[in-house]
């Protein structure tokens, strides 16, 4: 089927399947396994389509699937994404360019809050076209400018390239807040997955460079401990949207080392003088609970930390056609609002 017309049929599939309610899609799809009881009834209709996808797809080539991610994205964001402004920018230098973008709602006022984001994928897919609508979301949500940083991708980066361009990008807001239409001291970072990887490593490596901290640290389902054991990786392995087979075929294009915590973040030592962070882990997921060990982690270095845990699966931030994602959305818009004004 050519892609154009593959596209056209999984976002009608998708709007159609969201547009249900609960009642009639636990009467299609049943209720989930007693290991994620609680999911939300357009979660786990999503899972049960996902991974019917899954079991007849054996393409792993990195160009299909970034396309396929890209595709997949698009599907199932909500047509009702909010508008604002947007501008590009290069945080890189001519030999080493670093594409962002930066949105601008219209409740921002200038010289206010920032948040800079890292986007999901593994470290291998993803990008600000897969995130445009739900960073757009954020934005307007919480009345913060956010910036979307397109850190370079494995495996024709691997590690430590992305978590170089973190850095390189955090530094470049910093070097010239007034660039971006914030002041020092009102950035934050964030960022889903891998990205909430990304920002977790952020901090720590301006810990130890001994520069100032962000404002504080969102992280959303974050990969905290490249090839994590624990048991959320067996309870969620199939079936829930991200298997655990996925997320170690990223690991391994990644190659980041499970002992240096700039690849996993949860073996970092010393970790008291972090941003002050909310960690946001989904029920069905086989992230979750290396993110909610971060959080106990930060806990007990005594860093600021709130963890919750929404019932849904991997991958919501970017699901907004559902509504159990607006819903997590405007959750996050409000506290997001809210620290920015404490």
């Amino acid at each position: 089927m050519p892609r154009g017309i593959k596209e056209k049929v999984l976002t009608a599939a998708a709007r159609f399947m969201f547009s249900l309610p609960d009642g009639l899609l636990r009467l299609i799809f049943g209720r989930p396994p007693e290991v994620a009881a609680g999911l939300t009834a357009d979660s786990w209709a999503l899972s049960r389509v996902a991974d019917l996808i899954e079991r007849f797809s054996d393409d792993t080539g990195i160009g299909s699937t970034r396309e396929e991610t890209e595709m997949f994205a698009r599907a199932v964001s909500s047509p009702d994404t909010p508008a604002v402004e947007t501008i590009d920018f290069d945080l890189g230098d001519p030999g080493s360019p670093l594409p962002a973008r930066l949105y601008v709602p219209s409740a921002s006022p200038e010289n206010g809050p920032l948040i800079v984001y890292f986007h999901g994928g593994g470290w291998v897919v993803g990008s600000i076209e897969s995130h445009d609508r739900s960073c757009r979301r954020l934005a307007d949500g919480c009345g913060a400018r956010v910036l979307a940083v397109d850190y370079r991708l494995a495996p024709e980066h691997p590690f430590p390239a992305a978590a170089d361009d973190a850095l390189r990008a955090w530094r470049a807001v910093v070097a010239d807040p007034a660039r971006f239409g914030t002041r020092p001291g009102m950035a934050a970072v964030a960022g889903d997955s891998a990205g909430g990887n990304l920002a977790a490593v952020l901090c720590q490596d301006l810990l130890r460079a001994g520069e100032p901290q962000p404002r504080f640290q969102l992280l959303i389902y974050p990969v905290t401990q490249i090839g994590a054991k624990l048991s959320s990786k067996s309870d969620y392995a199939t079936g829930f949207y991200l298997t655990t087979e996925r997320m170690d075929w990223y690991d391994e294009r990644y190659a980041g080392p499970e002992d240096d915590y700039r690849a996993s973040p949860l073996v970092g030592e010393d970790l008291g003088g972090l941003a002050p962070a909310w960690i946001v882990t989904a029920l069905a997921d086989p992230l979750r609970d290396e993110g909610e060990a971060y959080a106990e982690r930060l806990a007990e270095a005594g860093v600021e930390v709130r963890c919750d845990r929404f019932p849904l699966v991997h991958a919501w931030f970017n699901i907004t056609a559902s509504r159990s994602s607006r819903a997590a959305h405007a959750v996050l818009a409000e506290g997001l609002a809210r620290r920015f004004a404490d």
